[in-house]
């Protein structure tokens, strides 16, 4: 089969350019060759499952799909947004765009079928008798291991067992930090973070996120119990020491269910090639795993930007002051994140989590102009500066939602992304909520309990998986999927929130105006008002709860005109309802994009004013 410059062997698998041979994995062979088949014909998700991933494959499809795909299109030198060869269809599959020539295969030598000189062959005296030592070799070879493996001698039978056991899922549980000096924790933190990065991103294995790893730092629960709670195979676990210039990790892996050591490695370098270091045991451990990594995979090992190791260390402190998940974290963290750059104006990662940092500052209404401004510049530079990065579409996809309401181009940064790194627990809500914006909320839910998966001990994981629950109207299992979020933090505003907002949803008032309380407290609203406002609830019912809550909110400072809105929605008070949403809009409210799914304004829903902002948001 040939298409421009390349030529596909069927029968042989091989992929040539030029006439020079591509290396190319097998599944993404596969894919090609599916495409070829079906030129200028869409190929479907469920037609690639069928045809190349078993039933019992113990990689998620989906995770396996998109690394596969981007194996396939780095071979080609394609690109999604511009393909020349492969097009990605939405929501339905692939096909394949450029023309293609079919011709005839070569024969062995030209002089008789391949199967008839294969025929000949066999019936030689030589390959008879060579044949025959052969067999008898391998039958007393399996009568010595039958032996063995019935008497377990040295204990060979589990090793046996260990070293054949796929694994399809793995944790990185936070490095123990083991410098006489407790303000190395920071360093201890980043290397397990950079770790977790790196396997992410080479999609050959569902890697849990950071979120629900660093909850089992100094815990005291066994390996089995960590792998149970976290549906992993296996677990990687180990320790790093820094001392003057040098550093020294050591790192091995674990069967998650026998607590079975499978592997461990020692890494001593200087400090300035610690990404070096994490690159050598993100590989080691992959190569454990699957002994074989792509040349895709190996050279994304490689083309990891060193840093000036001044600024690099700065980056570290900086994660982990935004990994707090508190403003005042967000805070420091910008300041080292802002040393780094200084330090290394070239470091597009230290760009991206800024940009991150200043995201969830304009979310929690701090400084909203110079936070959302300060966000967009950072995100830009980054995919400047790497636009292989995930992280960078990442940000960029948060900008295109919040502040351009650009949400065909948020979409494409959310996948881009994903084909980036197919472990990103964020990329994956990310686009559950692209979906949820469009209505398609099948796809949209599986796409939750994918980052579910990833992230399975994370309360924001689980809350926002909550929300698309309640915007597909499955109330009963968004009240439980909020529940599991307060289990694992009962302090956490946001599920009490998202709780309470389905509570309504499902008429259940009571219930609903308790974790608003709950939810308004937590969020920082003076005692007395909470307070005033549970008073009002027992005087006058909800009507007397949200009026009090609307004059509550309406007289702080930072009061967000969203929420305003909804307040006089409940209360059927249609025309200050529609006033406050036109001043949402022009204040660029971050909770625009779920406009024309929330709940709360169908009471308004029809008025064409209302109906006016949906089309100047482009949700309809």
């Amino acid at each position: 089969m040939q298409f421009g410059v390349f030529e596909l062997d069927l029968q042989r698998a091989d992929l040539r350019k030029n006439g020079v041979k591509v290396k190319l994995q097998e599944q993404p062979l596969k894919i090609l060759q599916v495409l070829l088949e079906n030129p200028g014909q869409i190929v479907s998700r469920e037609d690639l499952r069928q045809r190349i991933w078993p039933a019992n494959t113990f990689v998620e499809f989906d995770q396996g799909l998109y690394s596969a795909m981007a194996r396939l299109r780095d071979a080609l030198g394609d690109s999604s947004d511009s393909p020349r060869f492969v097009e990605t269809v939405a929501k339905r599959g692939y096909r394949f765009i450029a023309p293609v020539k079919r011709t005839p295969g070569e024969q062995n030598d030209g002089t008789q079928p391949p199967e008839k000189a294969a025929t000949n062959s066999l019936k030689t005296p030589g390959f008879q008798r060579w044949m025959g030592s052969l067999i008898a070799g391998l039958m007393g070879g399996a009568l010595l291991l039958a032996t063995v493996l019935t008497f377990n001698v040295g204990g060979l039978r589990e090793w046996l067992h260990s070293r054949t056991t796929p694994i399809g899922s793995v944790a990185v549980l936070p490095l123990e930090n083991l410098s006489n000096d407790p303000e190395q924790e920071y360093f201890a933190d980043g290397m397990t973070d950079e770790l977790i990065t790196r396997l992410a991103k080479l999609g050959t294995v569902r890697v849990v996120s950071r979120t629900s790893v660093m909850r089992y730092k100094r815990t005291t629960k066994t390996l089995p119990e960590i792998g149970k709670e976290l549906n992993v195979d296996a677990v990687v676990e180990g320790t790093v020491e820094r001392s003057g210039s040098r550093v020294r990790i050591r790192v091995q892996l674990v069967q998650a269910a026998t607590d079975r050591d499978l592997w461990a490695e020692t890494y001593d370098r200087e400090f300035r090639d610690s990404l070096g270091l994490e690159s050598q045991a993100a590989s080691d451990i992959v190569h454990e795993i699957h002994p074989s990594l792509t040349p895709s995979q190996k050279r994304q090992l490689a083309s990891v930007h060193s840093p000036d190791p001044q600024a690099h260390e700065a980056y570290l402190k900086g994660l982990y002051f935004m990994n707090k998940r508190t403003a005042t974290g967000a805070k420091r963290a910008i300041e080292y994140y802002q040393d780094a750059i200084a330090k290394d104006p070239n470091f597009a990662l230290a760009y991206a989590d800024l940009s991150e940092c200043y995201l969830g500052l304009y979310l929690d209404h701090i400084d909203p102009e110079a936070s959302l401004e300060g966000a967009k510049r950072a995100a830009l530079r980054a995919a400047e500066l790497d636009s292989g990065l995930a992280e960078a579409h990442l940000a960029l996809a948060g900008i295109r939602e919040v502040l351009d309401w650009d949400w065909a181009e948020s979409e494409r940064e959310f996948k881009r992304a994903l084909e980036l790194n197919p472990n990103s627990a964020v990329a994956h809500q990310g686009n559950a909520m692209v979906l949820i914006r469009q209505g398609n909320f099948d796809e949209a839910l599986i796409e939750a309990q994918r980052s579910q998966d990833l992230d399975p001990v994370s309360p924001f994981i689980r809350s926002t998986y909550c929300l698309d629950l309640r915007f597909a109207r499955h109330y009963d299992e968004a009240i439980q999927k909020c529940r599991e979020a307060l289990d694992l933090d009962p302090e956490f505003a946001v599920a009490h929130r998202n709780l309470a907002r389905t509570y309504e949803a499902k008429g259940l008032i009571s219930e609903a105006i308790e974790e608003h309380l709950r939810a308004a407290a937590l969020e920082g609203r003076p005692e007395a008002q909470v307070a005033d406002a549970r008073k009002a609830f027992a005087a006058s019912g909800s009507r007397g709860f949200w009026r009090e809550f609307v004059q509550q909110e309406e007289s702080r400072a930072n009061g967000d005109p969203y929420r305003i809105a909804e307040c006089y929605s409940r209360l059927k008070e249609t025309e200050p309802a529609i006033k406050w949403l036109e001043k949402a809009y022009q204040q660029h409210s971050p909770h625009m994009w779920a406009l024309n799914r929330e709940e709360t304004f169908d009471y308004i829903r029809s008025d064409p004013r209302f109906q006016d902002l949906l089309r100047r948001l482009r949700l309809q």
